[in-house]
């Protein structure tokens, strides 16, 4: 039976010239960038290459920083307690804002932020499930704020909020911004020259780079106290010997997969749509999010009848991945708010399951899928019925 694979919100398959770019980084071009050598020096020009393909990839200014590091969760939690020891514990500011759907990298910080007695404002989002610059406006203010934090795209919905608008109203109160594109980069376009954004993060497993690598973005004037010290790596900001081989690979993975922008938002939108169709068309589904304002390539649907974890076990058997999200099948449900701005409290009763392409998505997957899909349906639907 093969296998077909739905949850590349969660990561993504390496790109074979991913792949291929990063070899020799191992095993001939292996030195230390910070050695003086040959070993070492040699690694500058695939490094510097790197570089280049990602700041053109996110539109940075020569003059801003992009600080290598290991993950978006590093990247976040570099910029909420730079931010609080910077501006809160040494500064006149005691306040956080964000929203009640952020990936736990945010909010399970701004959890442990609030412990620190840093005052957090978790803004709820609207029928939609979008953040938008009305509800951040609403009760605002400016002298109290240090930061306001609110993810491009949401993991679970697919859901975009409105980034550009929401860093300009924090450009025009004084306040900072940050936003977690994890789920932004290479599905949609992201251009730090028109969104002004003061800090954004990324990972490179989510645009088919390698786990284990990812980037922060720092607008030029913005100075954060770094997570980690010990060492003069990324100008200071971030000490720990460079990862040549996952920084290159990462680049050439940025700049695939800017490239493959228009394939996303026609071929992988037109087979996300018709998975979405044909799970839309079962009885008791409810699919969330206004299809315009989702990522092309994601589907958040809510089954009702159907236990979370069994669904996903089900489908599992018949080769194809999923992921679930679910207020009765979940300990931690990061899209909760959302669904309960978004649905029901009876469809809340029931599982939401995330179906996730990516441009290595066939067409011929779908039509499995979509097979697999209603054939689960049916038999769990039938158990449940015998109950």
């Amino acid at each position: 039976m093969s296998r077909i694979y739905l949850d590349n919100n969660a990561t993504t398959v390496l790109d074979p010239r991913v792949k291929q770019a990063m070899e020799p980084y191992w095993l001939q071009q292996y030195g230390n960038p910070n050695s003086l050598h040959q070993f070492g020096t040699e690694t500058y020009p695939g490094m510097n290459i790197a570089i280049d393909r990602i700041y053109t990839g996110i539109g940075a200014a020569d003059e801003d920083d992009v600080i290598i590091n290991s993950c978006a969760t590093e990247g976040n939690n570099t910029v909420l307690k730079g931010v609080w020891a910077d501006m809160i514990l040494n500064g006149d500011k005691t306040r956080i804002v964000s929203s009640m759907v952020e990936h736990p990298s945010i909010s399970q910080t701004l959890d442990w932020l609030e412990s620190q007695g840093v005052d957090i404002v978790r803004l709820a989002p609207d029928a939609d499930g979008l953040i938008t610059r009305d509800i951040l406006a609403e009760g605002f203010d400016a002298e109290k704020t240090a930061l306001v934090t609110i993810m491009w795209a949401n993991n679970e919905t697919g859901l975009i909020n409105p980034v550009k608008n929401l860093a300009e109203f924090c450009r025009e109160n004084g306040v900072l911004f940050h936003t977690d594109a994890v789920q932004a980069v290479g599905k949609v376009p992201v251009n730090l020259r028109d969104v002004p954004v003061d800090f954004l993060t990324f990972s490179a497993h989510k645009f088919h780079g390698p786990k284990g690598a990812g980037g922060l973005f720092v607008r030029n004037g913005r100075l954060l106290t770094p997570l980690l010290h010990g060492g003069e790596q990324m100008g200071g900001n971030r000490a720990g010997t460079v990862n040549v081989a996952f920084m290159v690979g990462m680049g050439l993975a940025m700049e695939l997969a800017v490239e493959a922008l228009d394939f996303e938002e026609s071929r992988v939108r037109c087979m996300r749509d018709r998975l979405e169709d044909a799970i839309a068309s079962l009885p008791d589904t409810l699919v969330l999010g206004k299809r315009e304002h989702r990522t092309p390539n994601t589907i958040l649907a809510s089954f009702k009848g159907i236990e979370g974890e069994a669904f996903i076990w089900d489908l599992d058997r018949r080769g194809v991945a999923a992921s679930t999200g679910s207020a009765c099948s979940s300990e931690s449900l990061e899209a909760d708010a959302t669904l309960q701005a978004m649905v029901s409290d009876a469809d809340l009763a029931h599982t939401a399951v995330r179906f996730s392409l990516s441009r290595f998505t066939a067409e011929e997957e779908i039509d499995t899928a979509i097979a697999a899909v209603k054939e689960t349906v049916e038999r769990l639907r039938s158990i449940s019925s015998t109950y």
